[in-house]
């Protein structure tokens, strides 16, 4: 297709999107209004099914499909860094030196580290009771194994961060939230409906379903940051590209790979 095709081509797509936008902005209810149609029918829809969370119900039980969807982004994201930014020919990895660290970020750092693993994971396993999640819990299971690398050094964090099982998790992840759907499919209801027992309210064991699709996504979020993550710090620690004759415009020793 010609360039000028191609732009025939998105105004007239853009022109199609406009309009539809438009016509659902004008069919959307008074902003500041106390008619909140929407709203009302999610949270009616959550209680009804146990979950406190308003929120957590709109994601993983009224449109638990589209959740996929975002959760299947990332995975994508992952996936096509470590394609992208894996190790080619020619390149070497070098060990990198200890970091010297102060103590005072070191023993701040050992006592932070199991305190926001703790904290991520009530995130997540609490997202249908209170704010949080899968998304956000795992982030912060991410983040809390990262704080080896801010307060003792790039080894250790490898020591604690076998890439294999990260790996696994994050296909697991992702797997079980669509195992989850095919499940209820074969038990006789629509994909990803909630078709678990709801439990009490305000209970780890409420909003069914829920819980275990926050807790797939959760694994998949926290192994997939941990991923992407090692991915990044390996190009900035570990590979460099090898040695060149000056002049021929290529990267000098050191340089991240890739």
């Amino acid at each position: 297709m010609t360039r000028r095709g191609r732009l025939v081509l998105f105004l007239a797509a853009a022109a199609v999107v406009a309009a539809l936008l438009t016509a659902a902005f004008v069919a959307l209810p008074h902003f500041g209004g106390a008619h909140h149609p929407y709203g009302e029918r999610a949270v009616r829809a959550a209680f009804a099914h146990r979950t406190a969370n308003a929120i957590a119900s709109v994601n993983f039980d009224q449109r638990a499909f589209d959740t996929l969807g975002e959760e299947s982004i990332l995975f994508a994201a992952v996936l096509g860094a470590l394609v992208l930014l894996r190790q080619t020919a020619g390149e070497r990895r070098r060990p990198p030196r200890p970091a010297r660290v102060s103590p005072a970020i070191r023993r701040l750092g050992v006592l932070l580290l199991p305190v926001t693993l703790l904290v991520g994971l009530y995130v997540v396993a609490h997202g249908q009771i209170t704010p949080g999640g899968g998304f956000q819990g795992g982030v912060v299971v991410a983040t809390a194994l990262h704080l080896l690398y801010v307060a003792a050094d790039y080894g250790a964090l490898e020591r604690l961060r076998p890439l294999s099982l990260y790996e696994i998790g994050d296909a697991a992840g992702e797997a079980a939230y669509a195992v989850t759907g095919i499940a209820t499919v074969l038990a006789g209801s629509a994909f990803l409906a909630n078709v678990l027992p709801w439990g009490t309210f305000g209970t780890l064991s409420s909003a069914g379903t829920v819980v275990v699709l926050n807790a797939a996504v959760g694994m998949e979020v926290a192994c997939g940051v941990v991923v992407l993550l090692a991915t990044f710090l390996d190009q900035a620690l570990e590979i460099e590209k090898p040695e060149t004759r000056q002049g021929d415009g290529s990267a000098r020793p050191g340089g991240g790979g890739g």
